[in-house]
């Protein structure tokens, strides 16, 4: 009986871009096609390619290479040429759950323009593996998984085959690829220079392997294809001869696998351990500026167009799928794990950056265009223009609103459309071009000029839906008083007082507990690269209360604001820090806390000038609570976390490639809490943090959000927290050191009892979900024609309470006239009975999987989830 039996499966691993360009990739995709595709087609033998699993590699192709496109059907058809799923080889621990699950939606449709996908959660070399990845999975009719990164025994298995489950009992086979993807590359055909490699390789394949089924992937990064092969496979039959060489598809493994699945270990969790391979958990703070772009273009596209798409489609108008799809693949060409962990070039930096920025412009468009043609679209009152407030939340909301009205007056009146006045408050005012406005007003001479007015309002708006104001000129509306200051800022929930340091000190109102110096900045060392903090071995740790500050508290209108300025003096590169030499590098932080009426967010702005290398800066929330775990949002769930790693007091002892450092993701929120209380940092696009003991203590009480982290070089050698070769490669990267302005939102939300009773998910998701706005009036810079003057001023869709499952997407249906809905249980625990309510009679109500396909069980009488179980995510297709 053979030893094991060696699979070799060419392929080639295709970063689009790293050190290098898309571009210069794309040439050698062109010449490498051109080779796969010819031995293919001449070689009956040579019978599998793996084009690695992304459609984006065909997108780049056929922009150049059109006419080749029945050529690779022909191949993908017979079997032979192996694409799919995913449309980029996606990262899962930075990018949100709907750009997983678009990145797969979109690829697997890309697949079947040409024939079948490959059935398998391909990721071969992303850093870490988010826990819900086996439920994602199952919603494309995937059980299959195979990877490289994150895993060590102390997930329960010391294998490389196991059951792989999320939180609701989604189960994939895993197979992990213990040495990585790229151990078949070149492989020599000479047996000395064979036995050099793989005498080393076959005992750690061969030992943690259930079934000796081992993969010998033959391929690399931008490798071309192996010409000599089988001849190097019929040397291994010679100098092996216990062992069995076959050329194999993937799925033949993995039907080896599943013989024996009752032999099989299962196992839960995130796959995020650098014990035998690099997982890089700091990559989240690397380039913030582009890290917080690209969260702001996912909230912009989930949370904001698709629902506002949606509303319009039920009113009539097209659901543009082709500028959205668009949107998306620009977004998701930068969600492989070098692009969003921005280990790149500056070069290519700048090019992610330009993707995302034509995505937020796309998106920022359409969303003003489908604004405009619903109330375009209701009718008009004469003398009035439109002040419409969309909500996109299922639940009807009222918060406080700032926005800005253009009208041809110097004051004006706000009153609803059953005529009652609506209160509002200017925050400033100016006057503006008419050209601004519409440049045919002063082609015909008409130079009188327009007033733009910041206001603010609180207005109820329904569930899923819109409510309209009128504004009329030169009338008085109802007007807040002026600004004033104050000594404290309070509403309802909380009284914050502003420390002269400029800390705050809030105390909850309802749980009467106090969060002392709050916002106390840290700024440290960075020694690490693109990839990876690492501080300094001198290390010099400073902190924002070391340093003047000035603060103002104002009462303005619906909300008041405490402004706080300082400059942290830093020493202005690492030599300096270790030296102690200098603090001649500087932070600059203009800080800005509003806290609004009727709401526990306590929303906090920190616009940050950065002149200084080599290091990191956090923001500070320590608490009153001292648990052993934290809990983060990830993708359609929670996860709980210890707030230590015992693995980093013996790490270097037992060889780790990188310390296990407790820093974690999360996607919009993290919170602390005891049986009584708890304090929510909810983000928007800050996604790195970690428990860290309080200034005077030594017990894990305070929350560190990573603000930003600088660094200048792309890969570097033998850190602190990473011992040995560099990652990547050595280059400078300048502008990774982050020098300049950036600007981070994130919010403070205290809590009585636990996350799930105060719906933490759900104001985490309302926290990305602003109430948005449209000021229609009679003029505008693009003519759209009108059609019939008939829609609600008022209008709602669908509503739910703000308790049980949480939404994560409303869209159109990709291929049918509905709406697809999906939902999810905030909770890592229980199981709960949820549903949802519409204004329009269903007529439809069906299970989907998250590739819109239908499951059999169906409900057409009522909106009902069934049991969601913990943090699952469930799918409907929805007709009126």
């Amino acid at each position: 009986m053979a030893t094991s039996r060696v699979h070799i499966t060419p392929h080639m691993h295709w970063d689009r871009e790293w050190y290098f360009t898309t571009e210069e990739s794309r040439i050698l995709l062109v010449n490498n096609m051109e080779e796969i595709l010819a031995r293919l087609e001449s070689d009956p033998d040579y019978k599998f390619y793996v084009l690695d699993g992304q459609t984006a590699v065909l997108e780049d192709y056929f922009a150049i290479k059109p006419e080749n496109t029945e050529r690779v059907r022909a191949q993908v058809q017979a079997g032979k040429l192996i694409i799919g799923p995913w449309y980029s080889q996606t990262d899962t621990m930075q990018v949100s759950g709907e750009s997983i699950v678009r990145n797969m939606l979109y690829g697997m449709r890309d697949c079947l323009n040409f024939g079948e996908p490959m059935k398998i959660g391909y990721l071969p070399d992303s850093f870490s593996m988010s826990s819900q990845l086996p439920m994602i999975y199952n919603g494309f009719g995937i059980d299959r998984a195979m990877f490289w990164r994150g895993c060590s025994e102390r997930h329960g298995t010391d294998k490389t085959e196991f059951i792989w489950q999320s939180n609701d009992g989604s189960e994939v086979i895993a197979q992990v690829l213990p040495l990585g993807y790229a151990i078949g590359k070149y492989l020599p055909e000479d047996e000395a220079g064979l036995r050099d490699r793989l005498d080393k390789y076959f005992p750690v394949l061969e030992k943690p392997s259930v079934t000796k089924d081992i993969l010998l992937p033959n391929g690399h990064d931008q490798m071309p294809i192996q010409n000599n092969i089988f001849e190097v496979m019929d040397t291994l039959r010679e100098i092996y001869p216990d062992r069995e060489f076959l050329m194999s598809r993937y799925e033949e493994v993995f039907e080896r696998i599943e013989a024996v699945r009752d032999q099989l270990d299962t196992v839960k969790g995130e796959f995020n351990d650098g014990k035998y391979m690099r997982v890089h958990r700091t990559i989240s703070s690397t380039r913030m500026d582009i890290k917080l772009i690209h969260a702001e273009v996912e909230n912009k596209i989930v949370n904001i167009l698709e629902p506002l798409a949606a509303i319009a489609w039920t009113l009539g108008f097209e659901y543009h799928h082709g500028l959205i799809e668009k949107m998306w693949k620009e977004s998701m060409k930068n969600h492989a794990h070098d692009s969003i962990g921005c280990c790149c070039s500056d070069k290519v930096h700048a090019e992610i950056l330009s993707r995302y920025i034509l995505a937020d412009d796309m998106a920022t468009n359409l969303i003003n265009f489908y604004k405009r043609k619903i109330v375009d679209h209701m009718p008009a009152r004469e003398g009035c223009d439109k002040l419409a407030l969309f909500n996109l939340s299922p639940y009807a909301r009222e918060d406080v609103v700032n926005t800005t009205i253009t009208i041809r007056a110097q004051s004006f009146s706000l009153f609803d459309e059953h005529g009652n006045p609506v209160e509002y408050f200017i925050q400033d005012k100016r006057e503006i071009d008419p050209g601004k406005v519409d440049r045919q007003i002063v082609h015909y001479g008409n130079y009188d000029p327009f007033m733009e007015f910041d206001i603010q309002i609180k207005h109820p708006v329904p569930a899923m839906g819109f409510t309209t104001l009128h504004i009329e000129g030169n009338r008085d509306g109802a007007v807040k008083a002026p600004a004033t200051t104050a000594e404290c800022m309070e509403n309802e929930y909380y009284r914050i007082t502003v420390n002269a340091n400029g800390t705050l000190s809030i105390f909850d109102k309802e749980t009467e507990q106090t969060f002392d110096q709050v916002l106390r900045l840290e700024d440290g060392s960075d020694d690490g690269d693109e990839y990876d903090y690492s501080p300094s071995r001198q290390e010099w740790l400073l902190y924002s209360d070391e340093f003047a500050a000035t603060t103002e508290i104002i009462e303005e209108g619906f909300q008041s604001v405490a402004n706080i300025a300082l400059r942290m003096a830093v020493p202005d590169n690492l030599a300096a820090r270790e030296t102690r030499s200098n603090q001649d590098g500087y932070v600059d932080v203009q800080c800005q806390v509003v806290l609004k009426a009727g709401t526990r967010r306590i929303e906090v702005r920190m616009e940050l000038d950065n002149q200084a290398d080599d290091h990191r800066l956090r923001v500070l929330i320590p608490t009153p609570f001292t648990p052993e775990t934290v809990v983060a949002d990830n993708q359609f769930g929670l996860i709980t976390r210890s707030v230590d790693d015992s693995e980093m007091t013996n790490w270097e002892a037992e060889g780790w490639k990188e310390a296990p450092v407790p820093v974690y993701q999360l996607m919009n929120f993290a919170a602390l809490e005891n049986s009584q209380a708890g304090m929510a940092i909810m983000s928007n696009g800050l996604r790195e943090f970690e428990v860290i003991a309080s200034q005077d203590g030594d017990k894990k009480d305070t929350l560190a959000l990573t603000l930003f982290r600088g660094i200048g070089v792309l890969g570097k050698e033998n850190l602190l927290l990473r011992p040995g070769r560099p990652s990547g490669i050595k280059i400078p990267t300048p502008d990774s050191q982050v020098r300049g302005k950036l600007v981070c939102h994130f919010t403070l939300f205290g809590f009585a009892g636990n996350h799930i009773d105060a719906n933490i998910m759900a104001e985490a998701r309302d926290n990305v979900t602003p109430i948005v706005c449209y000021n229609k009036i009679p003029y505008n810079a693009m003519k759209l024609n009108v059609g019939k003057q008939d829609l609600p001023l008022t209008y709602s869709l669908l509503n739910k309470d703000m308790t049980g499952a949480v939404l994560s997407v409303l869209k159109k249906a990709e291929d049918e006239n509905a709406l697809i809905l999906r939902v999810y249980n905030p909770s890592e625990t229980t199981t709960l009975t949820d549903g949802m309510a519409f204004s329009q009679p269903v007529t439809e109500w069906v299970e989907t999987r998250m590739d819109e396909v239908a499951l059999d069980e169906q409900n057409t009488t009522a909106c009902l989830f069934g049991e969601l179980r913990p943090c699952q995510a469930k799918t409907f297709r929805v007709r009126f």
